[in-house]
């Protein structure tokens, strides 16, 4: 089923309308419409593509190249480990990617390179209590598929807050934005796709030790900032934001971000493991497209092994 924005300017996932003024559906990305996609062939389809990052493999490639290359060195830091943890947004390519691109650059490179991505970020368009693994083998994008970790995903089962549902996942761009960038910096790795509803900081945290790992595995944490506040107040708003996330404040409220709860849990996870955070970029939508009067707030953090 596809439906047309322009006339309804509403999503229907089957749990309810979510409004989207055409505004609002221009700053994240849109452009025409956005397909009901349902997972076939075991596969989990790109629902997004053409609309958040180009449809076309070389096109996606080269906007991913120019945001890499924009954000300074491209390749290793320097460090002699990979984050272990990073936050990046999810908005269109147009409008967020430059800024995801600073925390993505410093896992290219690198010696010993991630094999494992534990991928989380809010749910925007199903109601979802605890938070939902999808039913699949794969996700894809115009890059290819990146194959789920059975294993991993089949160590949650024992855990309350997580429960198997592929509805969440279905129309969820707040992790197949990351992906592409992803394909481009890691070699082969595998993937642990979370969407996260309503769910304390201590159950967030949880799941994330339990797929901690060491080296091989990095934590993407996907979450936009501020939503819709003039250009002025966004950046106070969003500064102390970024101040919360260096002090390990888990206290963010969706007004700060919409993935305040993912972010809450992997603060507590961090924490408790010693990471070093670091702020590589802070901007928003207004520094782009140069309208100051609503605009959405982007972040990218990198969180240090000790």
């Amino acid at each position: 089923m596809k439906r047309s924005l322009a006339r309804t300017n509403a999503y229907d996932d089957g749990t309810g309308m979510w409004p989207l003024p055409e505004a609002d559906l221009r700053e994240h990305g849109f452009r025409f419409t956005i397909a009901d996609v349902r997972p076939t062939r075991d596969v989990r389809p790109a629902a997004v593509a053409g609309l958040f990052y180009p449809a076309e493999p070389e096109a996606l490639r080269a906007r991913i190249a120019h945001c890499l290359n924009a954000s300074g060195p491209y390749g290793s830091d320097g460090a002699a480990r990979p984050p272990k943890m990073v936050i990046v947004p999810h908005a269109g390519y147009e409008y967020s990617g430059a800024v995801a691109a600073h925390a993505y650059a410093r896992l290219s490179g690198r010696r010993d390179p991630v094999k494992r991505v534990v991928l989380i970020g809010p749910a925007h368009r199903a109601a979802l209590r605890a938070m939902a693994l999808p039913g699949v083998d794969a996700f894809e994008t115009p890059l290819g598929q990146v194959p789920l970790d059975q294993a991993a995903t089949a160590d949650l089962a024992g855990l309350a807050q997580v429960r198997r549902d592929d509805l969440p996942h279905a129309g969820e761009h707040s992790l197949e934005v990351q992906l592409p960038f992803l394909q481009e910096v890691l070699d082969e790795f595998t993937l642990v796709p979370i969407v996260a509803g309503e769910a304390r900081p201590a159950e967030v945290a949880q799941v994330l030790v339990r797929l901690w790992g060491g080296d091989e595995t990095c934590i993407v944490v996907s979450s936009d900032l501020s939503h819709y506040l003039p250009h002025v107040r966004a950046q106070l708003v969003d500064r102390a934001t970024a101040q919360q996330i260096l002090e390990f404040d888990a206290r963010l409220d969706p007004q700060q971000a919409c993935g305040a709860t993912p972010i809450n849990g992997a603060l507590l996870a961090a924490r408790d493991h010693g990471l070093v955070p670091r702020l590589l970029d802070l901007r928003d939508s207004g520094q782009i497209t140069g309208d100051l009067r609503r605009v959405v707030g982007y972040g990218a953090f990198a969180f240090d092994p000790p």
